[in-house]
């Protein structure tokens, strides 16, 4: 007789995406997963990623047990324990720690938004430390705070449909993000919309441009700051606008005034007529919208001048909350977000002031994150959440744990991460990794960070879990998946997992919500639907987009000081920053530094999202290696002859931090003297005892996260213009 057979409405977890997935479930068995066609992102599509989910479900190398080390650290030898016993170490523990040096002696850190990272920061915020890292330096944050310290909110959502011209700035959808990739060329196929693609490379997304700038690696900042001489000086601004919405309009003409198109044009390595020409066509498009990417978050000291310059660009041109433009959702009016979640009142002042690099980063950590949440909730009667948006600096943290300085950091607890792959400067990170009195990990594999671990435990992947998508918390809309299996094997949610060691810290009464369903069940009844369970509304309701309202300002203000968008910001300028647009080199180019370039000449981008994988993710499914089994990098034929480089050759590619190596793939969609190696390689096949081969393609090895060098506002690190060199790897 067959049995039961049930279609579960899922969402892909594997990239940001989050795509619908209908799982037939037979028996409780997952039979087969395909695309939803009735969910608004994918539509039915699957990425080589989303079809690969019962690969991942039922791979023989998950991790299934928790499991505690035993012998050395890095000896990759494990034995199998019980929740319980592993949860009563390791809360016994912290509890010394906390005793001993104090909660801020106890950090954690996070990765790529794959977790309710809402109840990471209610954990921490409870037990008193304020330090918890992410990859948020160099992924969307930067960008967020700076445009919320122009205009009160960022504004992340485009509306391409409606636009007249789209910039895609350091993005290439057409290899990370196809539905994105879809929209852009449905929009100009149905509306005439202008591409404009800015690029070092000629990326899938280039070629499909309409106007294609290929920088110099890292000159954005020239680049819009050009853009804003040309479209003030030919009064191409929208002059209502800036006359009504804005302060500081004049400071900021008189500041441009020498960014002119062939100042950039030496930087940028783009002609001057060129640079010009983009910016009048962006400026004459309205409505017109940029579709940021990661790539100018990762510009070291140059990322907030990047975004700031950016910023006002959307604003003098009355693209700001318009139909077609810059839209500024705002948080969702109604559904409890991810800020109300976090209990950050819970953690007192003298512990925020501990937060490691909250005396430098200041935009990115506590003095930041007070001053814009003053205006927000103010304005939208909501902040925006501390987890992403007011983070301990990681590379302080390294340094902490390593000398003790400003205080002992004894304890990291690792989820939806693998430092040793993810951070710049790997190894220092192993230094410190290493150094650690405890080291917990949660994760769906052994990673490299795992095999130092004293405890890996195991992760429930998405077919194991309930879904709510909300944009890190911060968007006006939100949708809701089911699990589609109880977690398999002694699997756990993230949430689980900090809810039981909480209730271990004595958090009981602060964790009323047994399971994610209930949590999320919680946070959805001020919504109105009266139904009873959070499954009943995956089936009968799943989306909730509030109402669009465009032109918000016109009622609300903006969530500023002034109440305007600050061309020239207080915000910055009350943190100790230039509050005008201005230009910053990145810290490691040929400009900056030339005595460096006679030994390095080239220059490296170390990264860029690719299909099949996902940051570090994804190499153990067989089906997905095939694709793509080893690290390449790009290199231009012309320079690849002059060095006697082939096309599949072993390269080296070596800066003044470390060397690793790659294979060439030759060719032209990177100019001679720039090469592009893969973020984020390590070997799965190899043995937890060598790291999985962790120091052999780990470009991250050769990237330095000096503190000196990281972005003053924000602490990004530099990844997009290191001077570096390549040989040919010999024997």
């Amino acid at each position: 007789m067959a049995g039961t057979t049930e279609v579960k409405k899922a969402a892909c977890y594997f990239c940001h995406m989050n795509c619908g997935m209908l799982v037939h479930v037979e028996d409780g068995v997952v039979k087969k997963v395909t695309g939803d066609p009735e969910h608004p992102f994918n539509q039915g599509a699957q990425c080589p990623r989303g079809a690969s989910a019962m690969d991942h479900l039922n791979h023989i190398n998950r991790v299934n047990y928790p499991l505690k080390r035993v012998g050395e650290r890095g000896s990759g030898n494990f034995k199998r324990v019980s929740w319980e016993e592993a949860l009563e170490d390791i809360a016994a523990r912290l509890k010394k720690y906390k005793a001993e040096y104090g909660a801020e002696s106890i950090a954690t850190a996070g990765g790529t938004n794959r977790t309710d990272d809402w109840a990471r920061r209610r954990f921490f915020n409870l037990l008193g430390s304020p330090n918890v890292v992410h990859t948020s330096p160099v992924c969307w944050i930067p960008n967020f705070l700076v445009e919320t310290a122009i205009y009160g909110w960022s504004a992340f959502d485009p509306e391409i449909m409606g636009s007249r011209c789209v910039v895609v700035w350091g993005h290439n959808p057409g290899a990370s993000y196809l539905p994105e990739m879809r929209g852009l060329l449905e929009a100009r196929e149905k509306n005439g919309t202008k591409i404009i693609v800015i690029d070092p490379r000629c990326s899938e997304t280039a070629a499909r441009a309409d106007l294609w700038l290929p920088i110099r690696p890292g000159s954005d900042c020239a680049l819009a700051l050009a853009w804003l001489n040309v479209i003030i000086n030919e009064e191409l601004y929208d002059a209502d606008f800036v006359e009504n919405w804005t302060v500081g309009f004049e400071e900021l003409r008189e500041r441009v005034q020498e960014y002119t198109p062939e100042w950039a044009e030496a930087k940028t390595w783009v002609p001057a007529e060129k640079i010009a020409l983009a910016a009048r066509i962006y400026a004459t498009s309205r409505p017109a919208c940029i579709q940021w990417g990661v790539a100018t978050d990762q510009l070291g000291r140059a990322t907030s001048a990047v975004a700031q310059a950016r910023a006002v660009l959307r604003a003098i041109c009355g693209n700001l909350d318009v139909p077609g433009g810059d839209v500024m959702p705002g948080p969702h009016p109604t559904f409890i977000t991810d800020v109300e979640m976090e209990l950050n009142e819970l953690l007192p002042e003298e512990q925020r002031a501990k937060q490691l690099g909250s005396d430098r980063f200041r935009l990115s950590t506590w003095p930041g994150y007070k001053l814009l949440n003053e205006q927000l909730e103010r304005v939208w009667g909501k902040g925006l959440p501390a987890e992403w948006m007011c983070e301990a600096s990681p590379p302080v943290l390294w340094r902490a744990i390593l000398t003790g300085k400003p205080y002992p950091v004894k304890a990291l607890i690792v989820l939806a991460d693998n430092p040793l792959s993810s951070y710049a400067n790997s190894r220092l990170v192993y230094e410190a990794l290493n150094k650690l009195d405890l080291l917990v990990v949660m994760d769906y594999w052994l990673t490299p960070t795992a095999a130092l671990a004293d405890y890996v435990l195991p992760a429930a992947s998405w077919l194991e879990r309930p879904v709510l998508t909300t944009t890190y918390g911060v968007s006006d809309w939100l949708i809701a998946s089911e699990r589609a299996v109880q977690p398999l094997y002694e699997r756990k949610t993230d949430y689980d997992f900090w809810r039981a060691l909480g209730i271990k810290m004595g958090q009981e009464e602060y964790w009323p919500w047994q399971t994610n369903e209930e949590a999320f069940q919680y946070r959805l009844e001020p919504l109105g639907y009266g139904l009873e369970t959070y499954e009943d509304f995956v089936q009968g309701v799943r989306f909730d987009f509030a109402p669009r309202e465009y032109y918000k300002y016109l009622e609300k203000g903006f969530a500023t000081p002034s109440g305007k968008v600050e061309l020239k910001s207080s915000i910055l300028e009350t943190l100790g920053y230039d509050p005008l647009p201005h230009y910053v080199e990145p810290p490691f180019s040929p400009e900056a530094t030339p005595e460096l370039a006679r030994d390095y000449p080239l220059i490296l981008i170390a990264g860029g999202g690719f299909m099949p994988f996902y940051h570090s993710e994804h190499r153990q499914i067989t089906r997905l290696r095939l694709l793509h089994p080893e690290p390449r990098v790009a290199i231009n034929p012309e320079l690849a002859q002059k060095l006697t480089i082939k096309e599949g050759d072993w390269v080296w590619i070596e800066t003044p931090k470390g060397k690793v190596k790659q294979r060439a793939k030759l060719t032209t969609a990177v100019p001679p003297g720039v090469v592009q190696a893969e973020r984020g390689w390590w070997y799965p096949e190899k043995g937890a005892k060598d790291l999985f081969g962790v120091w052999e393609s780990n470009i991250n090895a050769c990237l330095d996260d000096d503190p000196d060098t990281c972005d003053p506002a924000c602490g990004s690190w530099c990844t997009r213009s290191v001077l570096c060199r390549i040989a040919k790897v010999k024997g």
